[in-house]
Formats: structure tokens, C-alpha cells, sequence
């Protein structure tokens, strides 16, 4: 679905990307793991179009999308999360993931129907996926963090993507907001069929959720394949998870 090819992206002379390389294929629950610094949300968002890179190729189902505008990309079924929060803070839990439905299906200009009509039903289908339904109401300034990294999964999930991408999805969040963003992330791949492409400090998170880990030191992929085989990579064990693991 996803593979990413010699990625290169430097900002005034410092190289944050260099030389890259991912492999997704459909149905995978990819984690992407390094140290801060190690180029992880640079490598995101020039995947999801916020970026242009120098160098390099992005091939997503088999199209060339390096240096396309991220609605282009987001419109051909690749949606993303941000690790800073990023919602309408000022609308309704519903009204967020009703915008982003609405966008997608173009009903967001209607001379006949009001817009709060539109778009109810999977605006309240993806609600109740992610937990949220009984908050719909709720103004989102008011949401914990947790409940909103949550939303901005929902309103992700409104464009309909194939491939959903989670910049550090349990950042901030409490132990036991942490675990039910786990069970989201697993149902989210196991009911419907979505691929995942995540980063993330949590180890425990990591190891117990993905199939396959790409580890990046210095901009650099330095690994990639199954989680015993990276844990038990010895380059992986000296840059990130410390000593003989």
C-alpha cells in the first residue's frame, strides 16, 4: 500500500530525513520508533503532503504522491492525526467529525438541506466507533486530552483513508487512557480493515499492537520487520532500546 524510497528532506543545511526507506502492505500495523530528533514527523508529513522532499520516491497504492498538496493525497484515502492536538476546539464532539464527512463527500454547500442534516448517519457511525457517541454534544474545548486525540482520530476516519496514519496517537495521555486508545487502534485495524502507520515513545504500546517496526536514528532507517526480529537487532539495541535488550 505505502513504500517509501531513499527520502531525503534537510532545512537549512540540517538533513532530518536521510535516506528513508518504509514498506506497508495492506492490513499492516506499521510502528515507526527512534529518538527525538530522529526525523519521525518530518518522514509523516512529507508522507501525508505537508512536506515536499528533496529527494526520494513515495509510492502510495502505486502512485507517485512526493509533492502532491495533502488534500490530493488525503483524497486518495491516506488520512493522519497530528502529535499536537488539531481540532475545532469551538465545536460540538459531532460537529468536528460532521465537517470532515461532510468534506469528504463535497456536501459541504447545499442550497436545499441544512447543513446539520447531512452526513448524520456516519457522522454517528464513526462516533460510536471510536467510544465518543454519548459525548457528541459536548463542546470540545471542554474534552479531556485524552478524548481529544481521540476525536482527531474520528475526524481522520471521516474521509474514508485506507491507510490512517498516528503521529505519537497516546501522547499525554493517562495509563488508562492509553489502553483504550491500544483496544481503538486494534479494532480500527481488525473491524475495519483499516491500515495503520503509527510512531510512538511507548514501547509497551509498540510491541504489543504493531506487526512490523521501522526504527529511524539520525533521519536514517535503520530497521524494519517483524518486532522480535527488530528487538533483537543489535544496531536497534545500541540506538534506541538500550544495552543487549
Amino acid at each position: 500500500m505505502l513504500r517509501v524510497e531513499n527520502l531525503h528532506k534537510s532545512f537549512d543545511g540540517f538533513m532530518a530525513v536521510y535516506g528513508a526507506n518504509l514498506h506497508v502492505e495492506r492490513g499492516d500495523v506499521v510502528a515507526v520508533i527512534g529518538p527525538n530528533g530522529a526525523g519521525k514527523t518530518t518522514l509523516f508529513h512529507l508522507i501525508g503532503g505537508q512536506l515536499k522532499p528533496d529527494k526520494g520516491s513515495i509510492l502510495f497504492k502505486g502512485k507517485e504522491i512526493a509533492g502532491l498538496p495533502a488534500y490530493k493525497i488525503c483524497e486518495m484515502g491516506l488520512g493522519r492525526s497530528f502529535q499536537v492536538v488539531n481540532v475545532f476546539s469551538r465545536l460540538t464532539v459531532f460537529e468536528n467529525v460532521q465537517v470532515a464527512v461532510l468534506s469528504h463527500q463535497k456536501r459541504l454547500h447545499s442550497l436545499f438541506h441544512p447543513a446539520r442534516s447531512l452526513g448524520v448517519e456516519k457522522t454517528e457511525e464513526i462516533l460510536r466507533n471510536v467510544g465518543l457517541l454519548e459525548k457528541a454534544n459536548r463542546t470540545c474545548g471542554l474534552l479531556s486530552h485524552g478524548d481529544q486525540k481521540v476525536l482527531e482520530m474520528a475526524l481522520a476516519l471521516g474521509t474514508e483513508p485506507e491507510l490512517l496514519i498516528l503521529d505519537e496517537p497516546t501522547a499525554g495521555m493517562s495509563p488508562e487512557e492509553t489502553a483504550v486508545t491500544i483496544r481503538l487502534i486494534q479494532k480500527l485495524s481488525r473491524e475495519l480493515g483499516l491500515t495503520v502507520l503509527f510512531c510512538e515513545h511507548d514501547m509497551e504500546l509498540v510491541f504489543s499492537i504493531a506487526n512490523k517496526i521501522m526504527v529511524m536514528q539520525s533521519g536514517e532507517s535503520i530497521a524494519q520487520g517483524p518486532p522480535e526480529e527488530v528487538r533483537q537487532n543489535r544496531r536497534v539495541q545500541e540506538a534506541y532500546l538500550g544495552g543487549d535488550g
